[in-house]
């Protein structure tokens, strides 16, 4: 079942729960840069890239149809993401929180 614009729209609005500008400062420091799949011939993982691209969806009110394939991928990807959470007591230093981070979601929020 494929979920509406307004579906869509909601649930990226809960998941991304960092600003535009906690995303660019975090996209800048080693540990944002430390996780991820870089794709062959790129220099850059596709989270980070993500994580640049949701700060543009954030610029803006009205999405275009790219905003929204983007948006759909940002929730799927937190979703899975998080059901996969690593058994420790510290999760702030994780790979896992990182990771989640350059999508827009900071779990310790």
């Amino acid at each position: 079942m494929v979920k509406s614009e307004e579906e869509v729209i909601e649930e990226f609005e809960q998941l991304v729960n960092m600003t535009a500008d906690e995303i660019s400062q975090w996209l800048d420091t080693d540990e944002s840069k430390e996780v991820g799949m870089v794709r062959e011939g790129e220099d850059e993982s596709v989270g980070h890239q993500s994580g640049r691209r949701i700060i543009e969806i954030l610029s803006h009110d009205e999405y275009t149809e790219d905003d929204l394939a983007h948006m759909r991928k940002v929730v799927s990807y937190i979703k899975r993401h998080s059901a996969q959470q690593p058994d420790k007591d510290d999760l702030k230093h994780t790979h896992w929180t990182y990771s989640l981070k350059n999508w827009g979601h900071n779990p310790m929020k």
